[in-house]
């Protein structure tokens, strides 16, 4: 499936990735048929990224007509082979966003379905506080940005960045075709910083088997220009695939 807008800049003003480590049985049910968890210390990683962009924009356009929201995405780190070998990505069964721009155009102008949410928050440097709501999904998210690192899955900050960078294209239910949506987030200027979790709830992970899903760590991303664009290829997943997945826990 081609699209109308090939690529769009951006700028990350603020991204909380939020990881989970997934028992890894639990995160094959939630997943399409050709596509499989990517385990790190026998876990499956899991999370949702909350981000608020601003700037986006074609590179054609002028800065005058960006636009900016702040949007969520629930993911999964993921496995697939093709002709060139294993690639690392994300599965994203639902995405958010405040802006009703992406809930119009996603999935028929560029890819990636949203659904419509409400995000509330405040932010100082040293404190992040997210929430949102909406029909089918409550996030809330305190996170304080700190030095020091904490986590069972990743030894290091730079271990964690590395496996998230390098996991950067996110696939997608498309909206009425068979297959995936896909989008790739690229930039040049790649930067995180360690957070600690003072207090996290996702109604998606709640609703998964009680323990299956241990919240783990919090990477934060601040004034980061972005280009998305659309990978070349997608996993050959079909539609009869998507429909023997789990159902979206909400």
């Amino acid at each position: 499936m081609s699209y109308f807008l090939p690529s769009l800049t951006a700028v990350i003003e603020r991204r909380l990735l939020i990881n989970y480590a997934l028992d890894p049985s639990v995160a094959a049910d939630l997943l399409p048929r050709g596509l499989r968890p990517q385990l790190v210390n026998g876990s499956a990683v899991a999370g949702v990224c909350l981000i608020r962009l601003a700037d986006m924009r074609t590179p054609w356009m002028p800065r005058a007509l960006g636009w900016g929201a702040e949007n969520a995405a629930h993911r999964i780190a993921v496995e697939w082979d093709d002709e060139g070998g294993t690639r690392q990505g994300v599965y994203i069964p639902v995405r958010h966003s405040a802006s009703w721009v992406p809930v119009a155009v996603g999935g028929r102008l560029f890819p990636g379905v949203h659904r419509h949410a409400r995000f509330t928050g405040s932010e100082t440097p040293n404190r992040i506080r997210v929430e949102l709501s909406a029909s089918d999904l409550r996030v809330s998210a305190d996170v304080a940005v700190v030095s020091e690192w904490r986590s069972r899955l990743f030894s290091t900050v730079d271990d964690a960045s590395a496996f998230f960078r390098a996991g950067s294209t996110g696939w997608s239910p498309r909206r009425r075709s068979d297959g995936l949506d896909g989008l790739t987030l690229e930039t040049e200027h790649w930067a995180v910083e360690p957070g600690r979790l003072l207090n996290v709830e996702s109604s998606f992970f709640d609703a998964l088997p009680e323990g299956s899903a241990r919240l783990d760590s919090v990477l934060v991303m601040r004034e980061v220009p972005i280009v998305w664009s659309v990978p070349p290829r997608s996993p050959q997943i079909t539609r009869a695939m998507l429909a023997s997945s789990a159902p979206t826990p909400g």
